[in-house]
């Protein structure tokens, strides 16, 4: 039985990474890059709702998501009325003037995710090194156990209107001291109450 269980946790774990983040989601192989919904989709994987409409797909060559470019290679998942949710890059490129993480030549790093608004508007990315937003200096970079003890927390999130909304800062900023999360516009610590302003 437990040689059995052994052989089971690889299987599971393969599985549980290689499926779409939407349970009901429904897995199609593609012969060809075909282009679905007007995403040119990779041979290869894709996912789709119930209703048939796409769910995810690789994209086979460059395209755009609203107005933000997209490199070949690169995951995305769409929400159910068909705009863009989650945006894996394949590597790091620029994307709404930021330069935004991506995989590496191992392969896609599906935690370096970009998000969007179920309208279309960027929600949320990681950079790929420290840089400022909108003026304030936010931290980017990889993130693992080792560098970021809470796990994410190099996410930059924006509000619906494009504002910047949250970072972890890059350097003291504000009052705040490096390495803090801050909350825009009030500049207020994000959930983090033993953490005080700088001196």
């Amino acid at each position: 039985m437990k040689y059995a269980l052994l052989l089971c946790v690889p299987f599971l774990l393969c599985a549980a990474i290689s499926s779409a983040s939407e349970p009901n989601a429904l897995r199609n192989r593609i012969l060809r890059d075909t282009t679905i919904q007007g995403y040119p989709c990779a041979r290869g994987d894709a996912w789709f709702y119930p209703d048939g409409s796409l769910n995810q797909c690789t994209l086979s060559r460059s395209a755009a998501l609203g107005d933000l470019p997209v490199p070949r290679g690169s995951v995305v998942e769409f929400w159910p009325n068909g705009a863009a949710h989650y945006l894996m890059l394949q590597r790091p490129a620029p994307l709404a003037g930021y330069k935004i993480r991506g995989g590496t030549r191992l392969g896609l790093s599906r935690g370096a995710t970009t998000s969007f608004y179920s309208t279309g508007e960027l929600h949320s990315f990681y950079l790929a090194s420290s840089e400022n937003v909108q003026g304030v200096p936010c931290r980017g970079g990889s993130w693992n156990t080792f560098t970021d003890l809470e796990g994410g927390e190099n996410l930059v999130e924006f509000y619906r209107d494009g504002k910047l909304e949250s970072c972890k800062l890059g350097r003291d900023y504000a009052g705040f001291r490096a390495g803090q999360r801050i909350t825009l516009p009030h500049l207020t610590l994000a959930s983090d109450d033993k953490s005080l302003p700088a001196q």
